[in-house]
């Protein structure tokens, strides 16, 4: 078997759903197997799972291991000579893995692989790409400057060699990832992928980001940046530092000042766009579905519009709520439409494919939205 994909769920039923069908659609043409661990989700994820996906292998915990030890656990019975982990609030293109298999195919000595992450509202995601945090660059990067956290000598649209990968797109071959042990246990969310790149150029591999493959990346699904996250984020580092570098009492003292001023000056954000039920912005349905149609007529408030996939090139579509049907729409089509109509006051949500539910996000920091019809 060619590509083994590692999906780490919990509590995030509907986003599931939808990367899971994304993932079937993108390995049609190869040798590949879905494994998704569910580390004891309270909502009806395992239910689900073997309502809709009885074939694809679960594995069910009884209690939250972690992102490391549940990542572990299902690439020790993969059968792929690759392994992809992959996060649940994630969608990925249909043509995704057959790219990023033939790039890594042509890489020597690779180690992970990593891809062009955008958030719900198109917008890149910085941290696709990252320069290894030593003690300096994280302390400047928690008193607010991040110019050396990330891989800024690469272009977000180049291919090339990088540091550090996150942990939500890393695709690599199974060999490599027992040859450095897989994720350090030690973590149980926050800085593993940071360990697991830099154990992996230790052993003398090279970690390599591709920017022409776009990777629809929720984030703010599985966590929003409260106190408790940079507890949780700031201790992973220490583990990280203690591991790998030199540290003492200044440093660490520096470490805790950066913590409790990042607290304080951590606020809500106050341009949070409204729900698409909740406005009477225009909302523009890209479908042929009439049922999705009247659907959205009897929940969501304002003017809507039926329209073709030529309205994004007859005119720019700005301040608006933009609603994809991917059976009208492929997701490379609707990457590409978020890609290019990023920052432009819209808000966009998908349709998956025979589903009965639209989802999206717009803050890649805050819980996403999903409208179940």
């Amino acid at each position: 078997m060619k590509l083994s994909i590692i999906i780490l769920n919990y509590n995030v039923r509907y986003f599931l759903e939808q990367c899971i069908l994304s993932v079937q659609r993108s390995i049609k043409s190869i040798d590949a197997e879905i494994i998704v661990v569910d580390n004891n989700s309270l909502d009806d994820s395992c239910e689900m799972m073997k309502n809709i996906f009885p074939e694809i292998t679960l594995l069910e915990n009884k209690e939250n291991v972690g992102f490391s030890k549940a990542n572990n656990q299902a690439v020790k019975i993969a059968k792929g000579e690759y392994v992809c982990i992959l996060n649940p609030d994630t969608a990925v293109a249909e043509d995704t893995f057959v790219k990023v298999l033939s790039y890594a195919e042509n890489i020597e000595n690779l180690g992970a692989l990593g891809v062009y992450l955008m958030d719900g509202t198109g917008s890149f995601l910085p941290e696709s790409k990252r320069n290894l945090p030593s003690p300096k660059v994280s302390l400047l990067k928690l008193f607010g400057s991040g110019n050396t956290y990330y891989a800024n000598n690469l272009s977000k649209d180049e291919a090339g060699e990088v540091a550090v990968l996150v942990g939500a797109f890393m695709l690599l071959k199974k060999k490599v990832y027992n040859e450095v042990n897989g994720f350090d246990e030690d973590y149980f969310m926050y800085g593993e992928d940071i360990d697991f790149s830099y154990k992996i150029t230790k052993a003398g591999y090279k970690n390599h980001y591709l920017g022409s493959v776009p990777v629809l990346h929720y984030k703010g699904e599985s966590t929003s940046k409260d106190a408790e996250y940079l507890d949780r984020f700031y201790g992973a580092m220490q583990i990280f530092y203690k591991k790998h570098f030199d540290t003492n009492f200044i440093f660490n003292a520096l470490v805790n000042v950066g913590l409790f001023m990042a607290k304080k000056m951590k606020r809500t954000p106050q341009n949070k766009i409204l729900s698409i039920s909740e406005t009477d912005t225009t909302t523009y349905v890209l479908t042929e579905n009439l049922i999705l149609l009247k659907n959205l007529s009897e929940t969501i408030k304002g003017k809507i519009k039926t329209t073709s996939k030529t309205i994004f090139s007859d005119e720019t579509v700005t301040n608006s709520h933009i609603v994809f049907d991917v059976d009208y729409m492929s997701y490379s089509q609707i990457f590409m439409v978020m890609k290019s109509l990023s920052n432009k006051g819209n808000t966009f949500r998908i349709s998956p494919p025979r589903c009965n539910f639209i989802l999206g996000s717009d803050q890649s920091d805050q819980k996403g939205s999903v409208l179940v019809f």
